[in-house]
C-alpha cells in the first residue's frame, strides 16, 4: 500500500489550497464581527506550571530551565482557560483568543495533538448569549467557504436554521431510553447511582466494564447512542448537563443537579462547549481534587493545581465563556472527512512509516 504524499508536496498542496484558504477566510471573518462587538483578543501563553484539571485530557509535559539553572516541570496548555479567566479576575470584560492547545494521547479523524481552539468570554452576561455566538460563528464559516450546509461523513446541517435545544436528561430518554436523573441524587449532592446506570446501559446493549465509574457509563452512552443524532439537519444545544460532568461550571439556580453549562452540535460532531462560569475558589478546588483523584486512579498520573488560577478565580466577576474547535468548524464547512485536511501543517504521526 503506497502512503499519502506529504503535505508539502506541490500537487498535494494545491488540492488542500481552498480548505485552507477558508480557513484564514474564517479567521478574519471572526476577529472582525467579535472586535465589532467590542471583544479584545488577547494571546494567552502555552507554556504553563498546570495543563488543567480534567482527569481524561491528556498534556505534553516539559521541563523549563531557568537563568539559575534549577529544572521546574512545565506543560503545554490543553486549553487557553485559565490564562483568560486571570485577565477577566484583572479587569478584561469581553476577550477572545484564537489559541493553539495541545493534547496528548489523541489522534483521530476528529481529534488532533495540537490544534486551534477559538475560546471566549463575557463578563456578566448568561449562557444565552454565548448560544447566539455560537450561530453566530456557524454562519461565518458557511460564509468562509461559500457553503450553505455543513457536511461530515454523509450527515448534514444547516448554518442558518434555528438550533434544537435540548437537554442532557431529554437525550437520554429520546434517544436511548434511559432515565438518566433517576440515578442521580434529588438534592444534587452524594454520589450518584452507578449500578442503576450501568443495568440502564446494559439493557440497550451499552458495553459496560465491572471497574466503570458512573461517568465512564455516562460517557459510552453519550458518545455512542446520543452524540451521532445531535445536530442533524440543523445545529443542537445539548444543555443540563449533571454537574459531575461540569468541572468549571456553576450550579444551575433552578436545579441543584445540573450545571450551567451547554454543548454544540453538526453533524453528529461536538463542535463547542460553554459554561456559566464557576467563581468560588473553595469549590473549585474541591472538584480539582476530585478530579485529580479521579487520573490518579485510571492513568497513574496527576497535574498540579494552578494556585494563581484559583487566587484569581476569587476576585473573577460572573462570567460566560465557551471554547469552539475552529478546525472542526472549518472542517464542517468545507465538507473535509478528516481534521488534518484543514489544518495547514498537519502534526506529524510518529507511528508513520519511515
Amino acid at each position: 500500500m503506497t502512503s499519502a504524499s506529504p503535505f508539502w508536496t506541490p500537487s498535494r498542496h494545491a488540492d488542500r489550497r481552498p480548505r485552507l484558504a477558508a480557513r484564514a477566510r474564517l479567521a478574519a471573518l471572526i476577529r472582525s464581527h467579535f472586535a465589532t462587538e467590542s471583544f479584545l483578543e488577547v494571546e494567552p501563553a502555552a507554556l504553563q506550571a498546570s495543563p488543567g484539571a480534567e482527569a481524561h485530557l491528556h498534556a505534553f509535559a516539559t521541563t523549563m530551565i531557568g537563568p539559575d539553572g534549577v529544572p521546574r516541570p512545565a506543560y503545554l496548555h490543553t486549553s487557553p482557560e485559565f490564562a483568560m479567566k486571570k485577565l477577566l479576575a484583572a479587569g478584561e470584560r469581553r476577550i477572545f483568543a484564537l489559541s493553539r492547545v495541545f493534547r496528548n494521547r489523541e489522534r483521530g479523524a476528529l481529534h488532533a495533538p495540537e490544534f486551534t481552539m477559538f475560546e471566549w468570554y463575557r463578563a456578566e452576561a448568561p449562557l444565552e448569549a454565548l448560544m447566539a455566538d455560537c450561530a453566530t460563528a456557524l454562519r461565518l464559516a458557511a460564509e468562509a467557504a461559500g457553503t450553505r450546509i455543513l457536511r461530515w461523513r454523509g450527515r448534514e446541517a444547516d448554518p442558518f436554521a434555528a438550533a434544537e435545544r435540548l437537554t442532557v436528561g431529554d437525550a437520554f430518554r429520546l434517544h436511548a431510553a434511559i432515565d438518566l436523573f433517576a440515578s442521580l441524587p434529588a438534592d444534587g449532592r452524594g454520589a450518584p447511582d452507578r449500578d442503576r446506570l450501568a443495568r440502564q446501559a446494559a439493557d440497550i446493549g451499552v458495553r459496560v466494564s465491572a471497574d466503570d465509574s458512573w461517568s465512564d457509563v455516562f460517557s459510552r452512552i453519550l458518545s455512542d447512542r446520543i452524540e451521532p443524532r445531535l445536530g442533524l439537519g440543523r445545529p443542537t444545544f445539548l444543555t443540563d448537563y449533571p454537574v459531575s460532568q461540569a468541572a468549571l461550571a456553576r450550579v444551575s439556580p433552578s436545579d441543584p443537579r445540573v450545571a450551567e453549562r451547554f454543548e454544540l452540535y453538526a453533524c453528529g460532531v461536538e463542535l463547542a462547549n460553554a459554561f456559566g462560569e464557576l467563581t468560588d475558589p473553595v469549590e473549585q478546588r474541591r472538584r480539582f481534587e476530585e478530579e485529580m483523584a479521579v487520573k490518579r486512579r485510571v492513568y497513574g498520573e496527576v497535574y498540579p493545581i494552578d494556585e494563581d488560577f484559583l487566587a484569581a478565580l476569587a476576585i473573577m466577576p460572573a462570567a460566560s465563556g465557551a471554547a469552539l474547535g475552529f478546525d472542526r468548524l472549518v472542517m464542517l464547512a468545507c465538507g473535509a472527512e478528516r481534521i488534518d485536511d484543514v489544518q495547514w501543517t498537519p502534526v506529524f504521526d510518529p507511528g508513520a512509516a519511515r
